[in-house]
């Protein structure tokens, strides 16, 4: 049975795979879900977290696995998958991106982000430069990332969604073909989703080609509105 580590997108924590941890747990697989620096219940100050902070405490957690791991990473998570898979690809099993950024060599997640003229991110984000974060607008919450989800769902991710650090976003990856290259890829596509438009998502795994592509008629957090769906995607792979 492969472990799974997932790795949750910009604003969230690993709180939002508790429906998926137990799931993929019944089906015999391990899983880590951390809370990246300075988000979830991490208390690393958004100061101190630079643009490979968050590749780097991931890369913590594979060197203590005795195996390669699936790493799954979903919307801003592409980012870090693909910078733990250049750092440590002999750590690394497979790559999933979950309606995330795969970004070519020399990209950043902000430079990207900035040509989704669908999403509905960019014009709700508040940016606050001398503090060195983003956050998203109350009232576009529901549209951008629960579009799909219940009233509890929706209710939960407002009370536990944390300023984003921005350090890591304008900073441009660096992969290659030899490392992060010769690693498997499966991109999990959104239709509907609002934050990541499916035609960027698209749009990038048209860029860096993946060895499969599979469609979700789902919101931007199909771990909180098709659980049972995205696990079995997850375990058919």
């Amino acid at each position: 049975m492969s472990t799974f580590v997932l790795i949750h997108g910009s604003w969230h924590g690993a709180w939002c795979w508790y429906k998926v941890i137990p799931l993929l747990e019944q089906a015999g697989h391990p899983v880590i879900a951390p809370d990246l620096p300075s988000l979830g219940s991490d208390k690393t100050p958004i100061s101190d977290v630079a643009p490979n902070t968050w590749a780097e405490s991931v890369c913590q957690i594979l060197d203590a696995e005795m195996d390669p791991v699936v790493l799954v990473g979903h919307s801003r998570g592409g980012m870090v998958i693909s910078q733990v898979a250049e750092a440590r690809p002999r750590k690394v099993k497979a790559l999933v991106y979950l309606t995330a950024f795969l970004l070519s060599d020399g990209e950043s997640v902000s430079q990207v982000a900035q040509t989704d003229t669908a999403s509905q991110v960019g014009p709700n984000m508040i940016v606050d430069e001398d503090q060195g974060y983003a956050t998203i607008r109350g009232e576009a919450i529901r549209q951008a990332f629960y579009g799909c989800c219940g009233d509890e769902e929706v209710a939960l991710a407002r009370l536990l969604l944390q300023p984003e650090a921005l350090a890591p976003l304008g900073s441009p990856i660096h992969v290659t073909p030899g490392n992060f290259g010769r690693i498997p890829r499966v991109y999990i596509e959104c239709l509907r989703d609002k934050a990541i438009s499916p035609a960027m998502q698209k749009q990038m795994y048209g860029a860096t080609s993946c060895e499969r592509v599979i469609s979700m008629d789902r919101d931007h957090s199909p771990f909180l509105s098709a659980p049972v769906e995205l696990v079995g995607h997850l375990t058919s792979m």
